[in-house]
């Protein structure tokens, strides 16, 4: 299954272009599920058709769904009380009753991301060819892309999976070591989680999976973008195309819009020397309904893919070292940051960072300098002699 994720910042049009992105697949005879994580239906206004917390057709081919963050934030909560009634119970906690519930921040990006795993599933069944994902705002959006795998981290620092084995030991520790040990359903809970968000993290890195951009051409969109592409490049993604929303007809130059207009070209010259742009015209209205979605020239769903490699050079005969190559565009010099720890690397970019695991080779190495050159990362590592077998 193919997956489209579309973000940009807020106000840029990202729901409508989702919108139109489903419904030109849909009409070329694809199966598509479009997602979205709005509170408010933006979606359903911009198709015509109210969605919500149930999968809905709402045109031949194509079904949308809006995932209901405050049920599913209740059920979980409901799940937890009843795995931990024994502990509630020692310390005399009274339960929280499902009408007193208020999601927490964050909940409406669990359950797009729980409705991400849903779709991927259902792939089995080949339910729907593709999937196209209406993404919060940037910001919000790329703070979801990276939670799978941080979770992930967290889960196997707290509750290493190696140590699940002794399972059967843990009740004669506890009472040898007179605290009490984590229970059976924490492990089981652990790995469940674990394994849901493997399922989300394989859909957000499958070569099959794109990111597309949207942004209105002017300098807020340009910082935008400029932001969102660094923030991705430390993902190891980049978008597969830039999709330059409401850009305004050019005979009007001769009236009140010549400013934004000149400011229009200047962005698009700009973008067109490091992306893919695709151009949607402003209708001079507020795209609603299929026939307005039809009207908006949005790109196909066929494109390249969106992950970055990020090679290791092999320079050992040269100068002594191996080379990791990290793509990060717009990054400044001033801003880059790395910490090395054990077999890991913190690489922070501005606001962004990241922790990722060092190739194998790497982690017999250490850090021997880096510098960043035409918006790549290069990072130096010298073989250590005690873990590097023939290494002087």
């Amino acid at each position: 299954m193919r997956t489209i994720l579309i973000t940009g910042p807020g106000g840029c049009g990202r729901t409508t272009v989702a919108a139109a992105t489903a419904l030109r697949a849909a009409g070329d005879g694809t199966r598509t599920l479009v997602l979205s994580a709005d509170r408010t239906d933006t979606l359903g206004a911009a198709l015509g058709a109210p969605t919500g917390p149930a999968p809905r057709q709402v045109a031949p081919n194509l079904t949308a769904w809006r995932p209901d963050a405050a049920a599913g934030f209740r059920d979980d909560l409901a799940a937890f009380q009843e795995r931990a009634a024994n502990v509630l119970d020692l310390l005399g906690a009274s339960r929280l009753d499902a009408e007193e519930v208020t999601p927490l921040p964050g909940a409406a990006e669990l359950a797009l991301l729980r409705a991400l795993r849903d779709a991927a599933l259902a792939e089995r069944g080949e339910a729907h060819e593709l999937l196209v994902v209406d993404l919060p705002p940037t910001p919000q959006a790329l703070a979801l892309l990276a939670l799978p795998e941080e979770l992930r981290r967290y889960l196997r620092r707290l509750l290493p999976p190696e140590r699940q084995a002794a399972r059967a030991l843990r009740p004669v520790l506890g009472r040898l070591a007179g605290v009490p040990m984590p229970a059976e359903w924490l492990y089981d809970t652990a790995a469940r989680w674990d394994l849901e968000l493997g399922a989300v993290e394989a859909v957000l890195t499958d070569p099959d999976t794109v990111v597309r951009l949207v942004a209105e051409p002017g300098p807020a969109g340009a910082d935008a973008v400029r932001a969102a592409c660094l923030a991705l490049a430390l993902r190891g993604l980049r978008p597969e195309t830039l999709v330059a929303n409401r850009v305004l007809p050019e005979h009007a130059a001769d009236t009140w819009l010549a400013g934004p207009l000149a400011q229009q070209r200047k962005t698009l010259a700009e973008w067109r020397e490091s992306h893919d742009v695709h151009r949607v015209a402003h209708l001079g209205r507020d795209p609603r309904g299929t026939d307005d979605l039809a009207a908006l020239a949005v790109p196909g769903v066929d494109g390249t893919t969106s992950t970055v490699e990020w090679p290791v050079t092999d320079r050992l005969a040269a100068d002594g070292v191996l080379v990791w190559h990290i793509p990060l565009p717009g990054a400044i010099r001033d801003e880059l940051d790395l910490i090395r720890r054990g077999d890991e690397l913190v690489v922070s970019a501005g606001p962004f960072h990241r922790i990722v695991p060092l190739p194998s080779a790497l982690r017999r190495c250490t850090v021997d300098g880096a510098s960043l050159r035409d918006g790549r990362l290069l990072i130096r590592f010298a073989p250590d002699p005690e873990l590097w077998p023939g290494r002087p």
